[in-house]
């Protein structure tokens, strides 16, 4: 009943967030049942999350020269160094997702008249693609040179001795080498793999970019989910901060 689960979320522990993202997963239960005629009802529809309004978002972002520096930072001369900035540029270019890059096959980064573009399987099962910025086209061009990966295999394999496996690198590994790279390249905030799509939208609408856009580009669903990506205010505080003089 729905006083059931209106004690269950009054006496959740969690955080607002996660209080909210466990009702909503009751929910979508409960519609299940509904449509498969095991209950009448859906007793968790009339029952209210937490309050919770998020209007930035808590990703780091990298500027323009860290941004530069970690790509720049990585050695080339093996086939680990050549999928690592493949990888992260990828994610930097194409505003994409960790879970959709390490999804793709080679087959995914394709031609399309003169231009490279990716497609990606994101979250819903929905395909999207892309044209590939002329940078990451380039990286993920010299990595396949040096791979020699199968057309119908995953993109970003892990590696033993210097051959592919086969296996997908984890998300676990792909955040462990972010910040292990970013370590190198001597940048101090804690980035990790989802600061590549925020630090790409960020710089896109720098440079005259619109916030639509960036939204079709992220395949994002609602404007609002993209605006929470933009850090250009982030300076502009900084700079009214610093007229502040003693």
């Amino acid at each position: 009943m729905p006083m059931h689960v209106a004690a269950y979320i009054e006496q959740h522990p969690g955080s607002p967030q996660t209080v909210k993202q466990h009702l909503a997963a009751i929910k979508m239960l409960f519609d299940y049942l509904v449509i498969s005629q095991v209950v009448p009802v859906n007793p968790a529809a009339p029952v209210k999350g937490p309050t919770h309004v998020v209007k930035r978002g808590k990703t780091p972002v990298l500027n323009v020269d860290d941004a530069r520096k970690l790509l720049g930072s990585i050695p080339t001369n093996s086939l680990q160094g050549l999928r690592d900035r493949a990888l992260i540029s990828v994610m930097l270019f194409s505003f994409a997702r960790i879970s959709a890059v390490l999804g793709m096959r080679v087959s995914d980064f394709y031609e399309n008249g003169r231009r490279h573009w990716f497609r990606f399987l994101e979250k819903g099962g929905k395909h999207h693609e892309v044209p590939v910025h002329h940078k990451a086209q380039d990286y993920v061009i010299e990595y396949l040179e040096a791979a020699r990966i199968k057309p119908w295999e995953l993109l970003f394999q892990t590696f033993r001795s210097e051959n592919p496996t086969g296996r997908s690198i984890s998300r676990i590994e792909a955040y462990s080498m972010v910040r292990r790279r970013a370590a190198v390249a001597g940048i101090c905030a804690p980035v990790g793999c989802h600061s590549f799509r925020a630090t790409g939208i960020t710089n896109y609408l720098e440079h005259g970019g619109t916030l639509e856009t960036a939204q079709k580009i992220a395949a994002h669903e609602s404007p609002r989910t993209t605006k929470l990506y933009d850090r250009r205010d982030d300076q502009l505080t900084l700079d009214e901060i610093e007229r502040i003089s003693f």
